[in-house]
């Protein structure tokens, strides 16, 4: 649920260019610069058909809210309306919570980068039907009865508290994802603050579990639960990995360090 800036490797760099040296190819172009040239053409033959991407992926995560609508206006709600809105609003925030955790491993994996360019509105999305969820809680179940709801939120049922939490942390992820808040913010800041995206899709497998295990009918939380925690999971791996080369770089270097030290004190 969040913006992605753009990737370095999105489009030409004119640096590049500027400062490629004047060995050819063999087209009589330095290498540098055809290279550079070479990705400014796929980044403007992606730009042609990415909006229609992203259009597609739009009218894909607008039409669980068309379906309600369509299913209210034609009567096809069921017996028990709330429960059908409530049950399908929370359904498709899990589902777009998933999704947007999809994108950064569906990017390496494929080496897609341009995927990106599709979490923030996915992550819109997912806070959208959460909104419609709190939303059908707060009004079609509770009546705005203030004091029952404050009851249920703070611990009476506790499914209910952990929803309330997961809401509100996505609702902050939601206000902060235009550009000029990016640039406020800072980078870094903004990428530590978007990590709650995380926490909120275990607070969200936790609400929903514990809602069904009222009615001891866990076989669909846990699909969700075992996604969320592979995907997760892959972050984790990719972490200790990272850290593990990291460490493994700094480990080779420090012996050329100190037989250069040794050397220069024999010098001495």
């Amino acid at each position: 649920m969040s913006i992605t800036p753009r990737h370095p490797g999105e489009g030409p760099d004119v640096a590049v260019e500027a400062a490629a040296p004047t060995r050819g190819n063999g087209n009589g172009l330095p290498s540098a610069v055809a290279a550079a040239r070479a990705a400014g053409q796929s980044a403007q033959h992606r730009q042609r058909w990415l909006p229609w991407v992203k259009a597609v992926v739009f009218l894909f995560a607008l039409s669980p809210g068309l379906r309600l609508v369509a299913y209210g206006v034609m009567d096809r709600l069921g017996a028990n309306p709330v429960e059908f809105i409530t049950r399908s609003t929370g359904t498709w925030t899990l589902v777009m919570l998933c999704i947007t955790l999809a994108i950064t491993p569906m990017r390496r994996l494929s080496g897609m980068v341009w995927l990106l360019r599709l979490r923030r509105m996915l992550g819109l999305f997912a806070c959208c039907y959460g909104v419609l969820h709190f939303a059908t809680y707060v009004w079609l179940d509770q009546w705005f009865d203030w004091a029952s709801i404050l009851h249920d939120v703070s611990g009476k049922r506790p499914f209910i508290t952990v929803g309330f939490t997961a809401f509100v942390l996505m609702v902050a992820l939601a206000l902060t994802s235009p550009h000029a808040v990016v640039r406020r913010m800072g980078g870094r800041r903004w990428q530590r603050l978007h990590r709650l995206i995380y926490a909120i899709a275990v607070l969200a497998i936790l609400h929903y579990w514990w809602m069904k295990a009222g009615k001891n009918d866990l076989a669909q939380p846990a699909i969700y639960a075992i996604v969320v925690a592979s995907l997760l999971g892959a972050r984790v791996l990719w972490a200790l990995r990272r850290r593990r080369a990291q460490t493994l770089a700094g480990s080779s270097r420090s012996p050329a360090k100190s037989d250069s030290t040794v050397s220069r004190s024999r010098t001495r």
